[in-house]
């Protein structure tokens, strides 16, 4: 009789079991799966080319409607501001029904608005139908919340860094289509074209992003009175006030960018569309960079980069129209640094905000997108109320420098106060 062992199986490798907070791996297209980060990526997207894909024909629409550029550039920031307010309502709402129903609804009435506004026949309609379209705002909001819900905040500062790295191809391209588009068939092509990008994000977004809020809010007032919560952080102040001055060099920036390029530099809004490059090229850039390292680095290392870079870019630009130079790249291409600087800062800044209080990741993208926004649009007006045909594109470039040091300011103010947490074990 053989008593021998007889040869045991190889070992098989424990089964694995997802830890809490765990995700499973994303698939495109794919509802069993959380959202894949492409899809994340378009419905910031098209929020963003939404916004400066008319830059260029901004000029040919005050002469069709027959009104004054400062009235035409309302459709930037009264635009800007219309986003600031939804963004209050767009948070609590995804955190009281979901971040997928929202997002759905957001994108289907930006695309009824969207065809109103190619077809209207008054500015006061068309600026209607610009104000309603500002409802895809969801998207950008709400792709930061969706993110905070899968990952923790340094992930989730690398993880917005490539959403945002990605979503810039459509402010890189957006001037430049809008231009031609403009040139070749008019300014009610670029709403025709807009509108059908937004069916196909739509369609994704149905097909893609499954529900990654797991923790709802019992109903929309518990959601308002935990607005005291956020706003009596100082840290949550200091990351808002380090993105709003931030995103204001830029807002000031694409409110004020196509006078100076028609009255100053002379350019066509094809080469407008064009020069536009500088400053997406740097963003995305920047963005690389958040999404590389911000996870080692730390949040307040990329913000306090970030913002001097955004700062030196400004610098530069005013030292050569100082110094008598008038060629178009004097004024662009030194912005190069500026949309690096936001790339830096921004990803890590959103990040912080959005996890000053974790359970309420939705109101608090939307409270600090509200603010963020709402502070650029009115620089944006400032900036369009500033420039005179005899003045130059000094008074941009002095209001983007004061917006930048004060976002210098106040990221080492919120590192400060983020320091004090630490030694107190107390949340500021």
């Amino acid at each position: 009789m053989d008593f021998t062992t007889p040869p045991q199986p190889e070992p098989s490798a424990p089964p694995h079991y997802p830890q809490e907070g765990e995700q499973p791996r994303a698939r495109f297209l794919d509802l069993s799966t959380p959202p894949h980060i492409l899809t994340l990526v378009l419905v910031a997207g098209i929020g963003a080319l939404n916004m400066n894909v008319i830059l260029p024909s901004l000029p040919a629409m005050a002469d069709w409607f027959k009104t004054d550029y400062a009235v035409m550039q309302l459709a930037v920031s009264a635009y800007l501001a219309a986003t600031a307010v939804l963004q209050i309502i767009v948070g609590p709402l995804s955190d009281r029904f979901g971040r997928r129903p929202i997002l759905i609804g957001s994108i289907f009435i930006f695309l009824l608005a969207t065809v109103a506004a190619a077809l209207a026949p008054t500015i006061e309609i068309f600026m209607a139908a610009r104000l309603v379209q500002a409802v895809v705002v969801g998207g950008f909001a709400l792709s930061r919340a969706i993110v905070r819900d899968m990952v923790p905040m340094e992930r989730a500062a690398s993880m917005i860094g490539y959403v945002t790295m990605g979503m810039t191809l459509a402010p890189m391209v957006g001037p430049v289509i809008g231009g031609v588009l403009q040139e070749m068939f008019g300014w009610q092509s670029v709403f025709w074209m807009t509108a059908a990008m937004g069916v196909a994000v739509l369609a994704i977004v149905i097909l893609d992003l499954r529900e990654t809020n797991q923790h709802r809010s019992t109903g929309m007032t518990s959601q308002f009175r935990s607005y005291p919560e956020l706003l009596t952080s100082r840290r949550f102040w200091g990351f808002v006030f380090s993105a709003m001055f931030a995103s204001g060099m830029f807002f000031a920036y694409i409110g004020g960018a196509p006078y100076v390029a028609q009255y100053h530099l002379s350019l066509s809004p094809s080469a407008l569309g064009v020069y536009f490059i500088f400053i997406a090229i740097g963003y995305m850039f920047g963005n690389f960079l958040s999404g590389r390292y911000a996870a080692r680095a730390g949040v307040f290392t990329m913000m306090i980069a970030g913002a001097l870079i955004a700062a030196s870019g400004i610098i530069l630009s005013l030292v050569y129209f100082s110094l008598g130079g008038s060629h178009a790249a004097g004024f662009f291409g030194p912005l190069f640094f500026l949309g690096m600087g936001n790339g830096m800062v921004l990803p890590s800044a959103n990040a912080g905000m959005i996890s000053v209080r974790p359970h309420l990741a939705g109101s608090a993208a939307g409270l600090g997108g509200a603010m963020q926004i709402g502070g650029g649009a009115a620089l944006s007006v400032l900036a369009g109320h500033l420039l005179t045909p005899q003045s130059g594109p000094f008074p941009l470039l002095w209001l983007m420098l004061a917006a930048g040091i004060l976002g210098i300011f106040m990221t080492l103010y919120t590192r400060h106060i983020d320091r004090l947490m630490a030694s107190s074990g107390k949340q500021v």
